[in-house]
């Protein structure tokens, strides 16, 4: 049988519908502690994490999840032989529990990083700092969050 002219409008105008459909990528809809770990555990293998060496600034109460200033210090020198090689910060239960992996090397003059975060709820946030000797030391902060952020309806 031939193809119609009609036939193959409507055979067209069926792929482009298809293509046009909206391609929906589900995540949970609250992270969990669990996801946490696994953040944590992809950065630091298995390697053991101390605590100490690291200080979270970060306030205990948050009105607005929308903007969090956040400072974390390391005690470190900073020369050539002992440095502080990264900063990471994680939060447990937020969409993505991997807020960011900051970069330094001796050169950065002193080990801190300061930025603002989106808190999805109240929830504990870690920062993990990467030493030269390739030591991992940590510090953890319970933030409770009034008004919550991260949190947009899909429709």
């Amino acid at each position: 049988m031939p193809t119609t002219r009609r036939h193959f409008l409507s055979l067209a105008g069926g792929v482009t519908a298809v293509g046009a459909l909206p391609i929906v990528t589900l995540r949970p809809v609250e992270a969990t502690p669990a996801m946490l770990n696994t953040a944590i555990r992809n950065v630091v293998g298995e390697a053991p994490i101390r605590t100490g060496k690291v200080k979270l600034d970060i306030p205990p109460l948050v009105e607005n999840g929308n903007t969090v200033p956040m400072t974390v210090t390391v005690a470190s020198p900073m020369t050539a032989d002992d440095y502080v090689k990264s900063i990471h910060v994680f939060n447990e239960k937020n969409p993505q529990p991997n807020i960011g992996n900051f970069y330094l090397n001796p050169s950065s003059g002193r080990a801190q990083i300061s930025t603002r975060i989106r808190l999805a709820d109240t929830q504990k946030v870690v920062a993990i700092a990467r030493l030269s000797d390739d030591s991992f030391w940590q510090v953890s902060a319970d933030i409770v969050v009034t008004l919550a952020a991260c949190t947009e309806e899909v429709n």
